[in-house]
């Protein structure tokens, strides 16, 4: 049993920390304040909290909408199964067809003061779609998928989050100029395309 949930938990960190690291708003922001040292706890805490809180929601939410009508795993399945294929293959293509601004510049102007700082992270984290479909919807399927290990899958998409926004927030100085290299997200892109792409094909399959 225990290697069970150190399995869900390592694939749920995996799962999270795929779906986190692609380039965006919520990421460079962050890295900025942790550049300049302005606000980092505030800002790291909210992402990291944001994050778990969501998960939370998508575990809770779809495992139990799962448990009502168990024929929905399927769908779940296919449903996620599907979502996580194509976004393999974006990361993928992102790999083999880098844009021009593939990658994360530390550069720009930083928040006035920690109040604004605050806000303008909870608008990137909670107004932006592309989260509630990733963290809710998303892991919360693939939580779905390990039946009783599924909260195991969740703390670990928690923490891939929290160890993620903490080094990028107080590790900025030192990541700042690997990050800006778009080589360093070919890599990650990478990583990222094989995660998504196997784990995908799983669900397809075990669908």
């Amino acid at each position: 049993m225990n290697n069970g949930i150190t399995t869900a938990a390592l694939a749920g960190f995996g799962t999270g920390l795929s779906l986190i690291v692609a380039i965006g708003a919520q990421n460079a922001f962050v890295l900025r304040q942790g550049a300049r040292r302005h606000a980092v706890l505030a800002v790291v805490a909210i992402c990291a909290v944001s994050d778990a809180l969501l998960i939370t929601l998508g575990v809770a939410g779809v495992g139990a909408f799962v448990t009502a009508w168990p024929a929905a795993l399927t769908a779940v399945a296919i449903a996620g199964g599907t979502f996580l294929v194509c976004y393999g293959f974006l990361a993928a293509r992102r790999v083999l067809r880098p844009s021009a601004d593939a990658a994360l510049s530390a550069k720009g102007a930083a928040a006035g003061s920690a109040r604004t700082a605050v806000l303008t992270c909870l608008a990137m984290t909670w107004l932006n779609p592309h989260v509630y479909l990733d963290t809710v919807l998303l892991v919360g399927s693939l939580a779905a998928d390990r039946g009783d290990l599924r909260w195991a899958f969740g703390i670990g998409a928690a923490l891939a989050s929290l160890i993620w926004f903490g080094a990028l927030g107080y590790g900025a100085r030192l990541l700042s100029g690997l990050l800006a290299r778009p080589g360093a997200w070919r890599v990650l892109d990478a990583l990222v395309a094989a995660t998504m792409v196997t784990m995908g094909g799983m669900l397809l399959a075990r669908a």
